[in-house]
């Protein structure tokens, strides 16, 4: 949690998920239970959501800001089923607006001229990315190659909508969940 502490302005983007430090303490469970269950670490999920919503006060307290770039399908990706995913669009919805937040939706049929790449977070003012894989996590701290993360954002967030338009993906993806059946 340090980092978050540290990093004045960081970036993300996740394509297929809600970034960490969006979601709901419902959503959080969900993802943070399937990572235990799939590497079959010890159950530490509720520890591990309450650091979670600590790790969100950066977005209220005036002194951090973040650019996010969430990929449409992560409006989407059924996380612990229609209620689930209702209350965290809600949240998105909510927070759209926040002085702290940049928050960009790219569309599914957006034109983005860099070929598909994974979720990352650039943090440390741009001194660190980070990016999560199935089996580790890596960090980046090469020059050269976090200047590559900043281009890929670039080309990313540019092909992104933000405000209204992103307000309208929001709202789209809600009243899909809010039509879906109760069951998962």
């Amino acid at each position: 949690m340090r980092w978050y502490q540290d990093t004045r302005r960081g970036k993300a983007y996740a394509p297929t998920m809600i970034w960490g430090t969006l979601q709901t303490e419902a959503y959080a469970t969900v993802i943070l239970g399937q990572v235990v269950d799939f590497l079959g670490v010890p159950d530490d999920v509720p520890a591990g959501v309450a650091k979670r919503m600590r790790r969100q006060r950066v977005l209220y307290d005036g002194e951090h800001h973040y650019d996010v770039v969430l990929g449409e399908q992560a409006l989407y990706t059924n996380v612990g089923g229609p209620e689930v995913m209702r209350q965290q669009i809600e949240r998105l919805l909510r927070d759209l607006r926040l002085a702290s937040l940049t928050l960009g939706i790219l569309p599914s049929t957006a034109r983005v001229d860099l070929f598909p790449v994974h979720g990352f977070n650039i943090y440390g003012d741009g001194d660190r990315a980070h990016a999560e894989l199935v089996s580790s996590a890596v960090d980046v701290t090469e020059r050269s190659e976090l200047a590559l993360y900043d281009k890929a954002f670039a080309a990313l967030s540019s092909a992104a909508s933000y405000g209204d338009a992103a307000e309208a993906l929001l709202g789209k993806a809600h009243s899909f969940w809010a039509d879906a059946p109760l069951r998962e």
